[in-house]
């Protein structure tokens, strides 16, 4: 890992860390436009953060007590033309697995935080 991965990872680790959190979307609920999707975790933003569709960095919150950022979830919506990230906070592979799905309209590319110990293991 460069430097540069270190710094990015550090920052993105301290904007998780010093943020408030905004849940809004909570685990089992359904999606305000589309009933049928059901989110499998808490999802929701940032606070006083600004993503590329101008609202705040999404966030989808994990099991793991510790909430550390364990990866980022990138996603690209064709028909959209949109990319956005989403940062993944105390989850595991299978919610990670579980996110992969809900989003399984877009094509997505995990990312995993190299500086969080992970078991990726199936």
């Amino acid at each position: 890992m460069t430097k540069y991965d270190s710094a990015f990872w550090l920052g993105m680790s301290e904007l998780v860390r010093t943020g408030s959190i905004v849940i809004d979307r909570p685990q089992g609920r359904a999606h305000p436009r589309y009933s049928e999707m059901i989110y499998p975790l808490d999802y929701g933003y940032l606070e006083n953060t600004s993503a590329g569709d101008g609202d705040g960095i999404d966030v989808w919150i994990g099991s793991d007590k510790e909430k550390k950022l364990t990866g980022i979830l990138c996603t690209f919506d064709k028909l959209k033309r949109d990319a956005e990230i989403k940062l993944l906070i105390g989850c595991g592979i299978e919610e990670v697995e579980a996110i992969q799905v809900f989003n399984s309209d877009m094509l997505t590319l995990f990312v995993p935080n190299p500086m969080v110990e992970h078991d990726l293991s199936d």
